[in-house]
């Protein structure tokens, strides 16, 4: 089960801790993460590829084609790093890590011994994440988010959806993993539906309610949001009484994306 925090302690940990998650840019469309209402509006994810096994598909399964770009700050980055690992997939996928303090342009590139934990850019070399998004499109002006997954024989960015890399690590690499590591199945067909429907409103008041609250810039919009992320709360608290995952009675990806927020 999930231990949780009190509703002021939690609320007050998350403040804190997600100011550390937003890149930062010169651009004041950027710098603006609120709407004139105060209500925090999350950018849709702009590179949506998949890596598919079929004979005509542009981003195919391969070994050491593929590179993971997170943060350990991220949340939505550390899903896919959990993925990742628990698939077997860290021989096949590299990963390089960002360093956990933002400057003004955003998750940068450290050392180990600047940063403990972090993992330099060795693929391309880069200082700063925003490097990589420059390099795919020298207009881009999006936010500089991870995770990232980056093809290194087309050179350019697969992914930067975190629900959608982890949906890819769960099944696309199979044929390259050991039998026991290919079973493993976190979103199974039989539950799809469920995991579904529990993604969807965990999705929109805990895993984007702690932003959608912590970056509101009215009590209006305040209130509107963190009422809501309380309620869900209590309903996870109750789901999870007497039961370890979210869904039945099996480990899925609904506990992974639950988890890397609910730990922060």
């Amino acid at each position: 089960m999930f231990l949780l925090l009190s509703s002021k302690k939690f609320l007050s940990h998350n403040r804190s801790i997600i100011t550390r998650y937003m890149s930062q840019d010169t651009k004041s469309s950027i710098l603006n993460w609120a709407s004139k209402d105060g209500e925090f509006r999350r950018q849709q994810s702009v590179f949506r590829d998949f890596i598919e096994d079929k004979p005509d598909a542009k981003f195919a399964p391969e070994p050491d084609r593929y590179h993971l770009y997170i943060s350990w700050a991220c949340p939505w980055a550390h899903r896919t790093a959990i993925v990742r690992n628990l698939k077997g997939l860290d021989k096949i996928i590299g990963l390089s890590v960002v360093d956990y303090l933002m400057l003004d342009k955003g998750w940068k590139f450290s050392t180990e011994q600047e940063c403990p934990g972090a993992i330099p850019d060795t693929v391309n070399n880069a200082s700063y994440i925003r490097d990589i998004y420059f390099k795919v499109n020298p207009n881009y002006e999006g936010r500089f988010t991870v995770p990232v997954l980056w093809d290194k024989k087309l050179q350019t960015i697969v992914n930067n959806e975190s629900s959608e890399i982890i949906r890819m690590f769960n099944t696309a690499f199979n044929k390259f993993l050991s039998k026991e590591q290919a079973e493993l199945n976190y979103y199974p067909e039989h539950l799809q539906k469920e995991i579904d429907e529990t993604n969807e409103w965990i999705y929109d008041t805990v895993n984007n309610g702690v932003y959608k609250s912590g970056f509101a810039t009215t009590q209006e919009a305040y209130e509107k949001n963190v009422v809501p992320l309380f309620k869900s709360l209590d309903r996870i608290e109750k789901m999870l009484d007497g039961h370890k995952y979210l869904v039945q009675d099996t480990f899925t990806e609904a506990d992974i994306r639950l988890f890397t927020t609910i730990i922060r």
